[in-house]
């Protein structure tokens, strides 16, 4: 596939239908017309919604997927929730309707799609990967088209373009049209595959290779986490483990676009302690890139250079890259299954807390919404409760216990009309409006 052939790009109508909106000069940002149709919401996996918030939810509606749920939901403008699932019989990758809770469609994919969020655009199209295969559904659930591809492709973004980004866990990077499937720049590996010309026989991984390690970390998973894109300069910023490295390094890309689009390497930071353990986050400018390592601290690099700009002690590994609003607050993801809630505030030169709530247990991921308010997950005297908080004092705004639920949440979501989604690990999706 190495020698794939480079299709025409989206032409300027193509990308009108994509987004539903705006005009074709400038980036065009794809999730725009979503609620939260990414992992982390957004091309900077910045876990912000645009979507305004609401100060006092209560339980609609939750279901069970019959598996666990390592990976968060995604909503479409059209209130359509997309979430996969472990399970062992029936359908492993379901859509639920957020107003009622119905199940519009469900189908059964590979195992491996239960590691990736679908990623959703403006039509509600949805984008997710399975071993060995990159796969598209309309709203409907009828499949738009299936491309190959060498491993098992991560949760896709967009680029500036509107043309689908992803990794997969092998290190594949693929650009394709959306419309279509078909490639849109040739194949870019971040770890060079054996060919012909080495004058060596090395058999074929199959596509599940290493997929366990996926969610610690290592050579036989060298990318396990979401990448994070720039629409204005068509940067990519992606985790990678080298084969024979001893931890994982924060890997920049450039995807040029044009009519001789290519993705090429940047820098490569490999120097964090332990090495990168979250997804890259980007900052609403796109010049800061933050990323937690393996021993304990947050950091901030140059987006341009990999540089550190700085570093922050947590006294913990997160389970995920903060929540990153357009003003500069961090809010910041547990260590594990547990952790205090806290918000930082990136002056330039160090992070200072702006608030900590140390009586806060969080359980789960949070998300940012437009008018400054958090979704979070977070211990309960009966089980977990829906947190909602000011993002700005960290003030409690509602709690509401989540009927039944057990374990952690795996992510928090916002719908298009500030609707409080979230999954949890035994796997149960909870709708809170």
């Amino acid at each position: 596939m190495r020698a794939a052939l480079r299709t025409v790009m989206l032409t300027t109508s193509a990308a009108l239908v994509l987004t539903g909106c705006g005009s074709s000069s400038g980036p065009v940002d794809v999730f725009a017309a979503g609620a939260w149709p990414g992992r982390y919401a957004d091309a900077r996996n910045s876990s912000t919604a645009q979507a305004d918030g609401l100060r006092d939810v209560a339980p609609a509606w939750s279901r069970p997927l019959g598996g666990a749920v390592t990976s968060p939901a995604s909503v479409a403008a059209n209130g359509q929730i997309f979430v996969t699932g472990a399970t062992t019989v029936g359908c492993n990758l379901v859509s639920f309707q957020i107003d009622t809770g119905r199940k519009r469609w469900c189908t059964r994919l590979a195992p491996g799609v239960a590691g990736v969020t679908p990623a959703v655009d403006g039509m509600a199209n949805i984008y997710v990967g399975e071993e060995g295969a990159m796969v598209s559904f309309n709203e409907h659930g009828q499949r738009r088209w299936r491309i190959p591809v060498s491993g098992t492709p991560g949760t896709a973004q967009f680029t500036g373009d509107g043309n689908l980004l992803f990794v997969t866990h092998f290190g594949q990077v693929n650009v394709l049209d959306p419309q279509t499937g078909k490639h849109a720049a040739p194949i870019f590996d971040l770890v060079p595959t054996p060919a012909a010309t080495d004058g060596t026989n090395v058999p074929r991984l199959p596509n599940d290779h290493g997929l366990v390690a996926c969610f610690g970390g290592s050579e036989d998973c060298p990318v396990a986490t979401t990448p994070a894109v720039d629409l204005g300069t068509g940067r990519i910023l992606v985790t990678l483990w080298r084969p024979g490295a001893d931890r994982a390094a924060v890997v920049s890309m450039r995807y040029t676009g044009g009519d001789d689009a290519r993705v090429v390497e940047e820098w490569s930071q490999t120097e964090l302690p332990g090495g990168a353990a979250t997804s890259p986050v980007l900052s609403a400018d796109g010049a800061t890139v933050y990323v937690h390592d393996g021993e304990g601290a947050l950091w901030a690099l140059d987006a341009g250079t990999g540089a550190p700009r700085w570093s922050h002690g947590l006294g913990y590994v997160a389970s995920a890259g903060p929540a990153v609003s357009a003003e500069g607050l961090l809010v910041l993801a547990p260590g594990g299954r547990t952790g205090d809630l806290v918000a930082l505030r990136d002056t330039g030169e160090a992070a200072e807390i702006v608030w900590r709530r140390d009586d806060v247990r969080q359980l789960g991921v949070p998300a940012l919404t437009a008018d400054g308010l958090g979704y979070t997950v977070a211990r309960a005297d009966d089980g977990l409760a829906a947190l909602v908080f000011d993002a700005a004092s960290g003030e409690t705004l509602d709690a509401e216990t989540l009927p039944g639920a057990a374990g952690f949440s795996v992510g928090t979501a916002v719908g298009p009309s500030g609707e409080f989604v979230t999954t949890t690990l035994p796997g149960e999706v909870y709708v809170l409006r």
